[in-house]
């Protein structure tokens, strides 16, 4: 999810959920008291990205990936998330999704459209548009990677936004 504001707001609304399943949680109700809370305990507004925005972050992903070499299958960049399918890199998917957030802020920042330069500190500093965290279900099959790339790739349609169709993605192709 992408949003700013101090943990310990958030932590006085209600501990976040820690997911410890790779299956869908998708059928869980949704706590609508419980989110609006949560979004109350933010320090700036959540984030919307536009399609300006979501097109900067696409560049910063192609420069990350250019730098590190990543594989990337399927991306989907949402008003408030992104889903991106990669390739298994020999580099940790923390420091992947660090990379990944700070080449599409940088990115955002050259292009003047982040989100949130109108909270810029008088140093200059933005904040940043990330949560700290990410989710990141291991694929273990080309049945289950085939799977991601397609909801990855349904994903706008279903959300009521245009498909996505970046170029600089690649096609997945099994090991043999």
């Amino acid at each position: 999810m992408v949003g700013c504001g101090a943990w310990n707001r958030f932590a006085r609304v209600r501990p976040a959920t820690k997911v410890i399943t790779t299956r869908s949680v998708a059928h869980v109700p949704h706590d609508y008291t419980r989110r609006a809370a949560a979004k109350d305990a933010l320090r700036y507004p959540p984030v919307q990205f536009t399609g300006e925005q979501a097109r900067a972050i696409a560049r910063g992903f192609v420069n990350a990936g250019g730098q590190r070499r990543y594989v990337m299958h399927a991306l989907a960049i949402m008003r408030d998330h992104v889903h991106l399918v990669m390739r298994r890199h020999s580099v940790h998917i923390d420091q992947i999704a660090a990379h990944l957030k700070s080449a599409a802020t940088r990115q955002m920042n050259t292009e003047n459209v982040h989100p949130l330069q109108t909270y810029a500190s008088e140093n200059g500093r933005v904040p940043s548009p990330w949560a700290r965290g990410y989710w990141c279900p291991f694929i273990d099959s080309e049945s289950h990677m085939r799977a991601a790339i397609r909801y990855v790739q349904d994903n706008p349609l279903k959300a009521g936004m245009p498909a996505q169709n970046w170029g600089f993605l690649t096609e997945y192709e099994p090991a043999i």
